[in-house]
C-alpha cells in the first residue's frame, strides 16, 4: 500500500505560476473501478497554466484547492476491486487528472500500456499533444496522401505529432519554427520548414491543401492565403467564426481531441518506431512554478516534463 500522504502541487486561488504551491495531501481512496498510481512523471500543457491563471474560467471554472496535470505515466499502486485490465505493478501512461502529484487516480480506459522501451518521461509526453494532433490532422482535416501540408508550431508538443502524423498519412509536409529548430522539425519528416521570424511563409508557399494551426493569433487570414481554392485549415489553438474562410473559398475548422482509445494506435506507431517521441526540459515537482514560465513563453521543443521523486 502507498503511503498516507503524498507531495502534490496544488493552486488555492487564480494568478501567476507562483500560485503553484508544493504541499502535502492525503493520497486519494481508490473507487473500486479506478486505479491508483504512481505517478513518475507529468506533462506540462499551456491549457494547465490557462486554467491556472483564470483566462479559462469563463468556460471551465475551477474549484480550489485544484491540482493542474492532464497526462501523466507511472506505476498501477492500487487497482479497484471491480479492475480486470491492470494490476499493481502495471507502467502505464494516458490521461490522469490531477496529475502534478505523487499519487493520482485514473479511469482504466483512459490509460494503456506504456510502450516498450520508453521512460516514464517519454511515455508522459504522448497522451494530450498525439491524442491533439491526431483530432486535427487524421480526424478533422483527413490529410491523404500525396496532399501539400502547412504545420504551424511544427516544433512543439503537438506540432511535432502533427508533422509526423501528416507524414505517416503520406503527405508532403512543411513546418514553421524558430531558427533554433528548423533541423529538428526537418529530423521529423518535414521536406520544407520556414523560420518564421526570417520570412513570412505566404509570401513563400501558395496552392497548399492542408494547414494545421497549433498557434493562433493572426495565422488565419494569413494561412488562408497560401490554401487552394477548397483548402482545408484546422487550427487547435482558438474558436473560429462561424463565417472563418467563407470569403477565401476554404473551409476552416476548429479540431478538438481525438478519443482516448486512439492511444492503442498511437502506441502501435511508437513501438513500430513510425511516431518519435519528444521530450522538453525536464523539471522536478518542486519547480512547477519555472515549468509554467517556461510553457508561457510559447517557445520550445517537445513537451515540457515533471518528474517526481521516488
Amino acid at each position: 500500500m502507498p503511503k498516507n500522504t503524498m507531495q502534490v502541487i496544488r493552486v488555492h486561488d487564480y494568478g501567476g505560476p507562483e500560485k503553484l504551491v508544493l504541499e502535502q495531501a492525503p493520497v486519494p481512496q481508490v473507487p473500486s473501478d479506478q486505479v491508483l498510481i504512481h505517478l513518475k512523471a507529468a506533462g506540462v500543457n499551456p491549457v494547465d497554466w490557462k486554467f491556472r491563471s483564470g483566462s479559462a474560467k469563463q468556460f471551465m471554472p475551477l474549484t480550489f484547492p485544484w491540482t493542474p496535470g492532464l497526462e501523466g505515466a507511472g506505476i498501477v499502486e492500487v487497482a479497484g476491486a471491480d479492475v480486470k485490465a491492470f494490476k499493481k505493478g502495471d507502467e502505464v501512461y494516458g490521461l490522469v487528472s490531477g496529475a502534478y502529484a505523487e499519487y493520482a487516480l485514473a479511469k482504466t480506459n483512459e490509460i494503456f500500456p506504456k510502450p516498450a522501451g520508453l521512460t516514464f518521461e517519454e511515455a508522459a509526453a504522448i497522451p494530450i499533444g498525439a491524442l491533439t494532433a491526431w483530432g486535427a490532422v487524421i480526424d478533422t482535416a483527413k490529410v491523404e496522401a500525396g496532399q501539400h501540408v502547412l504545420v504551424h508550431g511544427a516544433a512543439g508538443g503537438v506540432g511535432l505529432y502533427a508533422v509526423q502524423l501528416a507524414r505517416w498519412k503520406g503527405a508532403h509536409v512543411t513546418g514553421t519554427t524558430s531558427a533554433s529548430n528548423l533541423e529538428f522539425v526537418r529530423s521529423l519528416g518535414a521536406e520544407q520548414v520556414i523560420d518564421y521570424q526570417a520570412a513570412r511563409f505566404e509570401t513563400v508557399l501558395h496552392a497548399m491543401d492542408v494547414v494545421i494551426d497549433m498557434v493562433g493569433g493572426d495565422l488565419p487570414e494569413r494561412s488562408w492565403q497560401v490554401l487552394r481554392p477548397g483548402g482545408v485549415y484546422v487550427t487547435v489553438a482558438g474558436r473560429l467564426a462561424a463565417d472563418a474562410g467563407k470569403a477565401q473559398n476554404v473551409k476552416a475548422l476548429s479540431a478538438g481531441r481525438a478519443p482516448v482509445e486512439n492511444l492503442k494506435r498511437i502506441s502501435e506507431l511508437i513501438e513500430a518506431r513510425q511516431l518519435k517521441v519528444v521530450v522538453g526540459k525536464v523539471f522536478p515537482l518542486a519547480e512547477a512554478a519555472q515549468a509554467h514560465e517556461l510553457s508561457q513563453t510559447g517557445h520550445g521543443r517537445g513537451r515540457i516534463i515533471l518528474r517526481m521523486g521516488d
